[in-house]
């Protein structure tokens, strides 16, 4: 069976070794072909990892990368950080594969700046995984790494995320939405109006059109693509409206004896929603557009979303996604 190598940034995200070590752990009890390498401090490591496991390594790193530390500080100050010396393992072909839960900003600045991008493509992107009312997840991009895209960056994005969708998620001839305020041909700006006319007349992507924000969730395209500022914006809202959700609905429930009553009642529904909208089912963003592969986890991820953005990475290793998106 082919070995699977995979460093991990085990210092990074809110928690660091505390939910990475597991994660890891759980990850080579399910695969036997897998291989993980945490970088990190040792002590801290050795913590959470309670006995030797043939299938997981330590590597040293003394410094760790602040999550709100800026990227050229991390890139410049901090060589011997666990998640710039993750990303050198994937360079130095000592690891197919790097997932880190910190700083993302850093993390892009030192993935760009180490592995640089594939042949004929300009900037990497982050591609996501988000669900939808038809019970399939979706990929979106760019979701924040490039603020300034043109569009021919945009139809470089369209190209990879149509490799990837249909490489790790099996979709055959997936459908590509790009993101606007409408449907018109007048609406949008200068940015949308000329990338949909690149992804009208390039027949390796299934244009769909435009699709607006309030579409994204209906499961109507299997791609959204975008500018990184709007992603960004588009996905930290919808986070936020979660959240707002969550919160009324926290309250509604607590608000006096009755509806505490009828909480306890709805609580096996609310917790099936609950589960068809975890943000650890779909853990796990794509820095696509890199020689080399690497996956974001989000921050504050527990064991269950780190170990799916370690599941991520295996998928693209073992689809050979780097050669398949060389092949554009």
């Amino acid at each position: 069976m082919p070995t699977i190598r995979i460093a991990l940034d085990a210092m990074g995200g809110d928690h660091g070794p505390s939910i990475v070590v597991p994660a890891a752990i759980r990850m080579v009890e399910l695969h036997p072909e897998l291989e993980l390498i945490l970088v990190g401090q040792p002590d801290k490591i050795k913590k959470y990892l309670k006995k030797s496991h043939a299938q997981i390594t330590v590597q040293p790193a003394s410094e760790v990368i602040g999550m709100d530390e800026s990227p050229t500080t991390a890139l410049r100050a901090k060589k011997d950080s666990s998640m710039r010396i993750a990303v050198n393992m994937v360079k130095e072909n000592q690891a197919q594969a790097c997932v880190s839960a910190g700083n993302t900003g850093a993390l892009m600045a030192i993935a760009t700046i180490v592995l640089r991008t594939l042949p004929g493509i300009d900037r990497p992107a982050i591609c996501g995984l988000i669900p939808t009312k038809s019970q399939k997840l979706i990929r979106f991009l760019d979701l924040g790494a490039n603020v300034d895209s043109k569009p021919e960056h945009l139809l470089q994005f369209s190209l990879m995320a149509t490799i990837l969708s249909t490489a790790i998620d099996k979709i055959n001839n997936p459908t590509v939405g790009l993101l606007n305020i409408g449907h018109e041909d007048i609406k949008g700006n200068e940015l949308v109006k000329l990338t949909s006319l690149l992804l009208q007349n390039n027949s390796a992507v299934n244009y769909s059109g435009y699709i607006e924000a309030d579409e994204v969730y209906n499961g109507k395209v299997d791609i959204v693509v975008c500018d990184g500022f709007v992603g960004n914006v588009a996905l930290k809202a919808s986070e936020g409206t979660a959240k707002l959700v969550q919160f009324y609905l926290k309250r509604a429930f607590n608000k006096n004896l009755f509806t505490k009553f009828l909480g306890m009642l709805a609580y096996p529904v609310l917790k099936a929603v609950q589960k068809q909208i975890d943000p650890a089912r779909y853990n796990g963003a794509s820095l696509i557009g890199l020689k080399g592969i690497v996956v974001k986890s989000h921050g504050s991820a527990n064991i269950t979303g780190f170990a799916r953005a370690i599941e991520e990475a295996m998928l693209q290793v073992k689809s050979n996604i780097l050669e398949e998106i060389t092949s554009i």
